[in-house]
């Protein structure tokens, strides 16, 4: 159990250190993230599963769709924005794909069937309920990829595999905290509206310069796909959990005879991920600011090398020579180019 909860953990750092990378020393990386898993992830991890004050208000989150990804996109946008100040700000350019499509692809499905254990695995129990949010989380997905596929083709005119990734990492986001309270129905909608939502706002977010890392890419990223795929994931299961998978019933269903009355659920969710970004912005902002004037953050980027001066090669020039008598008369047989390099010794003269 403490293993696998490790995992979490690690994953969590790995997402934000992504948005982290090449800009910040590496030093400096490290003393972060052992002071942001104390002070940041370990909080966190314990209100919501460890009978901390939000799980017992009511607030849910199956598998770490707050946990992990808000805490983790939060911190790579809050990083990122600090990171920012350490360069001078750059001519906006065309936004641009540098990831590889089959290494893209590969580590894709990778993921996804890693994600379907790790959905899976959060039941602790060998049972129907592990089941379910195998199938759950399968579903999500692949709606989600096929309707960001469909987005991306309608907005740019030609889909593409990493597109398609990102809307399948997406989806596997959104139905994180919700695999073990929602049916097939609210896991297909939510990987639907979490792609029809997603998109647009990662679009949006480039635009206004809230992009990690400007000009790079314009998707996948810490927080338009983790961020706010937790995000969605975290309210719509306040509205879609259904209380015959996990005795959770979330807005959508009847407490009260047939009148849609419980919007408790969905308060609770709004509560604690409020609660949840509010505290990692705030205390990711500080770590980095103590780090930036103690040791600094700042990775200096490279000098460009002039390029070295081509040295300067002599040009043979072809000129006529004249024939001479003696040459002619020596080497009758011989004939005589009209035109010779100019400082090749001619046939028969001394070197």
């Amino acid at each position: 159990m403490c293993s696998f909860q490790l995992t979490y953990a690690i994953f969590a750092a790995a997402i934000a250190a992504g948005k982290l990378a090449e800009r910040m020393k590496f030093s400096s990386m490290l003393v972060f993230f052992f002071f942001w898993h104390l002070l940041v992830y370990c909080p966190v991890c314990h209100w919501w599963w460890g009978n901390g004050f939000i799980q017992q208000w009511g607030s849910i989150d199956f598998a770490g769709g707050s946990v992990v990804h808000i805490t983790a996109g939060i911190t790579g946008l809050v990083g990122s924005l600090i990171l920012n100040t350490c360069y001078p700000r750059k001519e906006a350019e065309e936004t641009r794909s540098e990831h590889t499509v089959l290494m893209t692809f590969i580590g894709g499905c990778l993921l996804w069937v890693g994600w379907l254990a790790w959905n899976a695995g959060s039941a602790l129990a060998a049972a129907g309920s592990a089941g379910m949010a195998l199938l759950i989380t399968h579903l999500a997905a692949s709606t989600s990829a096929f309707t960001w596929m469909l987005l991306e083709w309608l907005h740019t005119g030609n889909p593409t595999v990493i597109g398609t990734v990102s809307g399948a990492v997406t989806g596997l986001i959104v139905i994180t905290p919700a695999a073990g309270f929602v049916d097939h129905t609210g896991a297909f909608v939510m990987g639907l509206i979490g792609a029809l939502l997603s998109y647009p706002i990662i679009f949006i977010k480039n635009k206004v310069g809230l992009d990690e890392k400007p000009n790079q890419s314009a998707y996948p990223d810490a927080f338009g796909v983790h961020a706010i795929g937790g995000i969605l994931g975290g309210l719509m299961v306040g509205f879609f959990a259904n209380p015959a998978i996990n005795l959770r019933a979330g807005a959508w269903y009847p407490l009260e005879g047939d009148k849609y009355t419980n919007g408790r659920q969905l308060g609770w969710q709004f509560a604690g991920i409020g609660i949840t970004v509010g505290y990692v912005a705030v205390a990711t902002a500080i770590l980095m600011l103590i780090l930036k004037i103690t040791i600094g953050i700042c990775n200096p980027e490279p000098e460009e090398e002039e390029p070295e001066p081509v040295p300067e090669q002599k040009t043979l020039v072809m000129q006529p020579v004249a024939m001479q008598p003696v040459m002619m008369a020596r080497y009758p047989s011989v004939a005589m180019p009209a035109m010779m390099p100019m400082g090749m010794p001619m046939m028969g003269s001394r070197v």
